[in-house]
């Protein structure tokens, strides 16, 4: 746990220096959009967030959905699970016919 504190510590720091060395102001324009003066580092960090929302939501859909499926067929598993245990059960109770005797060979 100690080593992931740690990773973490070092990432926030370089963002801090990332955003401490490119502070130069700039523009951006998004269609009929236009935002002046924002630190280029925050326009970076900002592109940064929406990447990460975009790429994780379709890998959060897709976990959610082998979720879903592993729970039903959990469910399915344990509902077979238990037709056996009272097939089984049936079949314990039901009476066993007696055995017949073997075949008689004829008499040479």
């Amino acid at each position: 746990m100690p080593l992931g504190y740690l990773i973490v510590a070092v990432l926030a720091a370089a963002v801090a220096v990332f955003a401490l060395q490119n502070s130069a102001q700039t523009s951006v324009r998004f269609l009929v959009w236009t935002i002046d003066g924002l630190p280029l580092a925050a326009v970076a960090l900002i592109s940064l967030g929406i990447g990460l929302v975009v790429a994780g939501v379709p890998l959060w859909i897709r976990s959610w959905r082998c979720r879903s499926q592993a729970q039903t067929a959990e469910a399915r598993a344990a509902m077979l699970e238990k037709a056996v245990a009272e097939r089984d059960q049936q079949l314990l109770r039901r009476p066993h016919p007696p055995e017949a005797p073997p075949p008689r060979l004829p008499a040479p």
